[in-house]
């Protein structure tokens, strides 16, 4: 399959961090940790504040991902990994951003897997996550029954 992406292609997008969504989207992932609910507890730790639950922005770029490759074809997830290196506090406006590094065929699963690195920046550039994925690209029609 010739792939319809080119290493070195980005995809980007800015996100501020609400305490409303910070608190809803760490219930809804069964994540009651009180540094994303409780704003006194998180204010007297080393963090200063509520901060977001790692599953929100890990949830988000890989969102992105599944966006961006299926917006020309076919795509599914293979594989995310994510190190958080540094706490995302709530308010904080983050950068988050994916560079296809590797486009490989795969005559096995019958397209291309495509392997991207990633991260996220907070307002002052400091790196919080490092991230990678490999996803399959197919023609749309790969994914129809029969």
């Amino acid at each position: 399959m010739s792939s319809s992406y080119k290493v070195g292609e980005t995809i980007s997008k800015a996100v501020t961090f609400d305490a409303y969504s910070v608190r809803q989207f760490a219930t809804l992932a069964g994540d009651m940790s009180p540094l994303h609910h409780d704003e006194d507890f998180a204010r007297s730790t080393r963090f200063g504040g509520l901060i977001v639950s790692g599953t929100q922005y890990s949830a988000i770029m890989m969102g992105m991902v599944a966006t961006f490759l299926t917006q020309r074809n076919a795509g599914l997830g293979l594989e995310f990994e994510f190190h958080f290196r540094k706490a995302v506090a709530v308010g904080d406006t983050v950068l988050m951003e994916w560079r296809i590094v590797t486009i490989e065929p795969s005559l096995k699963l019958k397209g291309d897997v495509i392997s991207l690195e990633g991260h996220l920046l907070n307002g002052t550039s400091e790196v919080c996550v490092v991230a990678r994925s490999r996803s399959l690209s197919m023609p749309k029609e790969s994914l129809l029954a029969g």
